[in-house]
C-alpha cells in the first residue's frame, strides 16, 4: 500500500476515525492486551485512524482502541504532511494539532468546538469537500470483514483493511490509459 499509495494528491489531506465493533468470537477479555480493542459505550470496539488523499484514496492508516482518543496517532499519521491543507472535523480541534500543521507548512481547516473560545480561521468552502473520507470509509464497510473486526489480531485485521485499501488504488490505476 505504501508503495501505491506515494503518488496520491498531497495538495490536500485529510484524516478521520471510524469505530469497528468487534464481534463476540475475536474478543477475549482474558488476553486482548496490545491488541487494540477497547471498550466503549457499545461493548468492544477499535478505532481506524486514516488519512486520505485529495481523490478520497488512503494514504496512511493507524489502529487504535475504541475508546482512544480521535488524535491519539495524528502525529504519526500527519508527520510527513507537505504543504497544502488538512481537513478534519471537531474531533481534532486541538491547539496542538495546528501547531503541528503550521510546522510542516501546511493550514489546518478543522472545525471548531461548540466550546472553544477564541475563534479560528475556518472555511465552509474547503470544508465541503472533506465528504470525501466519510465515501471512503462507505467503500471500506462494503467489505464484510472490514465493517465488522472477526479477527484477534490486531495484524491480521489492519492487513485486511490494507488488502481493501490495495484494491482502491488498483481500480484507480486500472482506468487510467
Amino acid at each position: 500500500m505504501n508503495a501505491l499509495a506515494r503518488a496520491h494528491d498531497a495538495t490536500v489531506q485529510m484524516i478521520d476515525t471510524p469505530i469497528v465493533r468487534v464481534h463476540r468470537h475475536a474478543a477475549c477479555v482474558a488476553n486482548n492486551g496490545g491488541q487494540y480493542m477497547g471498550r466503549s459505550r457499545g461493548g468492544l470496539s477499535s478505532k481506524i485512524h486514516v488519512v486520505v488523499d485529495a481523490n478520497g484514496l488512503p494514504v496512511r492508516l493507524g489502529l487504535t482502541g475504541g475508546q482512544a482518543h480521535h488524535n491519539r496517532l495524528c502525529s504519526i499519521l500527519l508527520g510527513n504532511l507537505p504543504h497544502g491543507r488538512l481537513l478534519a472535523d471537531r474531533g481534532y480541534d486541538a491547539d496542538w494539532i495546528r501547531a503541528f500543521v503550521a510546522e510542516r507548512g501546511a493550514w489546518a481547516n478543522i472545525a471548531a468546538k461548540r466550546n472553544r473560545k477564541d475563534p479560528i480561521c475556518f472555511s465552509t468552502y474547503f470544508y465541503r469537500d472533506r465528504n470525501l473520507v466519510e465515501r471512503f470509509f462507505k467503500k471500506i464497510k462494503r467489505c464484510r470483514r472490514g465493517a465488522t473486526r472477526y479477527d484477534k489480531p490486531a495484524a491480521n485485521y489492519l492487513a485486511f483493511v490494507k488488502l481493501a485499501c490495495i484494491r482502491l488504488w488498483l481500480r484507480v490505476y486500472e482506468s487510467t490509459p
